[in-house]
């Protein structure tokens, strides 16, 4: 017989040294079971330290309460920076009635803040400065002197830029109401 015949047939001789020795897988066969090992292990560490970070942070919260959050003093020197606004000063100085039966005069300046370089509120506001005129002499005439005090004052700035953005304005934003003149004087 010839040489190739015996090397094809290995498997089939018994008892030889040729039967005893295991064949090695190669290429991809022998590639994939390594592959899904350091797969299975990295999902294994990845599991591990997602519930190391759980059980961490429940620990930390005492229990999964609400997360702590750190509320800034004002006059601490550790306050960052307030943001800058451009201001919109056309409204100017406005003064009518209020609801009051008593006639009480309401005398009102307005300043609005916008962002800084947000050029389209600034056309806007502009194009619209009579409107806000009227709006703001609205505003305070369907009011009554007692709801125009110092205390209702925040409230009152809020109202307003709420108003203004949800109902008026179309892309613009008000981000601020500053009151430079607020004065409520009842007549005699």
């Amino acid at each position: 017989m010839s040489d190739a015949g015996d090397n094809l047939d290995l498997e089939e001789e018994g008892g030889g040294e040729g039967a005893a020795a295991p064949k090695k897988a190669s290429g991809i066969g022998g590639l994939l079971p390594n592959l899904l090992k350091f797969i299975a292990i990295g999902l294994g560490a990845l599991i591990f330290i997602i519930t190391v970070a759980v059980i961490t942070f429940t620990v930390m919260n005492k229990g999964g309460g609400k997360a702590q959050t750190a509320v800034a003093d004002p006059t601490s020197p550790y306050v960052g920076k307030r943001q800058e606004y451009a201001n919109y000063t056309l409204i100017g100085q406005i003064t009518t009635r209020t609801k009051d039966r008593v006639v009480t005069n309401v005398t009102v300046e307005v300043i609005l803040q916008y962002d800084l370089n947000n050029n389209a509120a600034a056309t806007e506001l502009t194009a619209r400065q009579y409107d806000l005129r009227d709006f703001v002499r609205q505003y305070f005439s369907g009011k009554y002197a007692a709801d125009l005090s110092a205390d209702n004052e925040l409230r009152l700035k809020n109202e307003i830029r709420e108003i203004l953005n949800t109902r008026f304005l179309d892309t613009a934003k008000v981000r601020n109401v500053l009151f430079l003149k607020l004065d409520v004087m009842e007549m005699p």
